[in-house]
């Protein structure tokens, strides 16, 4: 979490742009939002992000409160990542964001084809269950 005596903000949204600023953070959340994550399925299915950057993210996300981490006590090792209550009350604006992006890009003519990330993510699911 921020501290109080961290800094002073001027405007909500300095504070907000600082919890979930960047390019990645919203794009983690996102991808949080209906499921429990381990890091090597987040790192698939959000291309391009190294894996310095998704620790990072992750570790960012995780002291402000919005991402929990919980590791199990097995052999190998096994993490998960998932949003906690507070990561949940942002949804709302992460589905705005997403409507609005999807109402640019057909204004715009843009294309966005999230069919390889449901793909990615409903196969890493079915494995994760067998």
């Amino acid at each position: 979490m921020i501290e109080e005596t961290e800094k002073i903000y001027r405007c909500p949204l300095e504070l907000s742009m600082d919890l979930i600023g960047g390019k990645w953070k919203c794009v983690i959340l996102w991808h949080l939002r209906k499921y429990r994550l381990r890091f090597s399925q987040l790192k698939r299915i959000v291309p391009g992000i190294t894996p310095k950057m998704l620790t990072q993210q992750l570790r960012d996300l995780e002291e402000h409160g919005l991402v929990h981490r919980e590791v199990y006590a097995v052999i190998p090792p096994k993490v998960e990542y998932s949003l906690t209550e507070e990561g949940k009350t942002f949804l709302p604006v992460l589905q705005a964001m997403y409507k609005w992006g999807r109402s640019y890009a057909d204004q715009f003519d843009i294309t966005i084809d999230t069919s390889l990330q449901e793909k990615i993510i409903k196969q890493e699911l079915n494995t994760a269950k067998k």
